[in-house]
């Protein structure tokens, strides 16, 4: 990618949550802010970050607008095992006595 943040390719925001998306969200608009900032006050020296910045928060609403049509996943949950309750424990050595 030749523009933009190289960490926030689409296929890296693919494996991001909903959480993780929207905290990004947060950053990079903050970002664009304070590069707004600096370009009124005559202080920016990177030009064409601001670009960068605005197609990323482009991306990342693309991103999250197509997990809610359904159009792309959103990213699977590591499950974890699940536990046993006592009800199973019993079920499963009584299975045992009677084998």
């Amino acid at each position: 990618m030749a523009i933009g943040s190289k960490e926030l390719a689409i296929t890296e925001l693919d494996t991001f949550e909903n959480g993780r998306l929207t905290d990004e969200l947060k950053k990079a608009k903050e970002e664009l802010f304070n590069l707004r900032f600096q370009a009124a006050t005559g202080q920016g020296e990177e030009r064409g970050r601001i670009r960068a910045v605005k197609r990323d928060i482009a991306r990342i609403y693309t991103v999250i607008r197509e997990r809610e049509l359904g159009i792309r996943a959103t990213p699977a949950a590591a499950e974890k095992p699940a536990k046993k309750t006592r009800a199973k424990k019993a079920e499963k050595a009584e299975n045992e006595e009677t084998n």
